[in-house]
């Protein structure tokens, strides 16, 4: 089964199917040093809080069609999903949050949209609600009449008091399609009262169990008839989902359970791209599970990476706080840990890339052959020919608004820095790195390939 709404864990299940170029190239060589990689976050380059130090927009611009909406968000209730487990103050609270590079600061109540406007964080809104007293609460829309979900709606939005925090509602984690209608009607009311605002709904991964929808998680027979009807049925403003396949599959090493993570990535985008629609994808930042890898500085940057090479519009970590999961970025006593160490610097990175990826449409996916797993679409693409590497590399293809074009290069290895060589599909007069450091175009000179650190990506600037 998926894992339960109340602890968000995930166990693996079935598995969803997957769903030449001619003209001028000349090899671009780059000196991208690994420093923008590991040693990066080891000797903590990066300083500051989200939002000061990366120039970014606060409140993670609030508006969802705002074109610089691009969410880095913990997934965790910051008081707790249960009244009876409610906590109240926090040793490393939203502060911590915010130096993490976080530009949200996760699902809160209204009493705590003064300090995440102070931070400029944005905030999914939480009720504030008596009946509110654990998750089932988020279960009940299907029983509740058309005026008990339009009145929910309107409570939720007054107590949100326009606070420019805000940037939507929590409305439900991987319901099933018989949720679906309900949930639609939640979203129109979310359109109808607070115009621009999200109403947040998460979707299930491609390992949640199929068929009947009394009978299984999705209530579907495959993963691709679950996403559209979901398009249809509930309307939504995004498509968020969440997969941890790259720790259950012991960082890569079980093939079967690492074509989950690839294939829900390409799937969610294509359905998205297919409905206008923006994608979001929650990776892992635990211990998933006992037995399986704790989160490093490769793990991490290989899920926020492969996340930006396919050109979705967030990343949102599973979790911060965290009960019943270890090595969390905060330790049990409340105290950061080195994984709250590792993802700071994970998450700089994706920060100081946010204004420029925002802008940036996807136009194609695209991997070394042979693929890491089998199904995956191999180069050439539109603009990169080739990439030569002794390790394994995804290739993300974009065009920003203004008409110019930029590639993505992922190190997929999660056990070694490698260098690259990039052929282009016809000749460019120079490249420009975006850093992951500063967020700004950077010339450099072009020898003996680019290397790149165990996970680590590059975004690059043809011109």
């Amino acid at each position: 089964m998926a894992k339960s709404p109340n602890t968000k864990h995930q166990t693996p299940g079935k598995h969803q199917a997957p769903n030449t170029k001619n003209g001028q190239w000349r090899y671009l060589r780059f000196d991208v040093w690994s420093f923008f990689g590991v040693w990066c976050m080891v000797f903590g380059v990066c300083a500051g809080v989200f939002g000061v130090c990366r120039g970014a927009a606060p409140f993670a611009s609030a508006e969802i069609n705002n074109p610089e909406f691009f969410p880095i968000l913990p997934w965790d209730p910051y008081h707790g999903w249960k009244q009876q487990t409610h906590v109240e103050k926090r040793l490393n609270g939203f502060e911590s949050i915010a130096e993490c590079h976080f530009n949200m600061a996760g699902f809160v109540l209204p009493k705590d949209l003064r300090a995440c406007e102070k931070l400029g964080l944005g905030a999914i809104l939480l009720p504030d609600d008596p009946v509110f007293t654990n998750f089932n609460y988020f279960r009940a829309w299907h029983k509740l009449t058309d005026q008990q979900i339009e009145d929910r709606i309107k409570r939720i939005i007054r107590e949100g008091k326009s606070s420019p925090a805000v940037v939507g509602y929590f409305i439900n984690d991987e319901p099933g399609v018989a949720e679906f209608p309900a949930l639609g009607k939640a979203v129109a009311a979310v359109r109808k009262y607070a115009p621009g605002k999200l109403a947040y709904i998460n979707l299930l991964p491609d390992y949640a169990t199929l068929g009947a929808p009394d009978r299984s998680q999705l209530g579907t027979t495959n993963y691709t008839e679950y996403l559209e009807r979901f398009v249809a049925e509930v309307k939504p403003q995004v498509i968020s989902y969440d997969n941890y396949m790259v720790l259950y599959s012991h960082d890569l090493k079980d093939s079967g359970k690492a074509a989950s993570y690839y294939q829900n990535l390409l799937e969610v985008r294509r359905v998205a791209q297919e409905h206008q629609l923006p994608c979001l994808n929650i990776v892992c930042a635990n211990q998933i599970r006992p037995a399986t890898p704790i989160p490093s500085p490769a793990n991490l940057l290989f899920q926020a990476w492969t996340t930006l090479a396919a050109g979705y519009r967030g990343v949102t970590w599973f979790n911060y706080y965290g009960p019943g999961y270890k090595y969390n970025a905060i330790g049990p006593n409340g105290e950061k840990t080195l994984t709250w160490t590792y993802l700071k610097e994970v998450n700089a990175q994706v920060a100081a890339l946010a204004s420029t990826m925002s802008l940036l449409t996807s136009t194609g996916i695209f991997f070394t052959s042979p693929p890491p797993v089998p199904g995956l679409p191999s180069l050439p693409g539109s603009l990169v020919e080739a990439v030569s590497s002794e390790a394994s590399a995804m290739v993300g293809e974009f065009k920003h608004r203004d008409g110019g074009l930029y590639v993505v290069v992922v190190n997929l290895s999660l056990e070694r820095s490698a260098r690259f060589m990039l052929k282009t599909m016809q000749p460019f007069a120079l490249a420009e790195l975006v850093s992951p450091v500063s967020g700004k175009p950077e010339s450099f000179e072009s020898k003996d390939g680019f290397w790149l650190a165990a996970g680590q990506g590059v975004l690059l600037k043809l011109k």
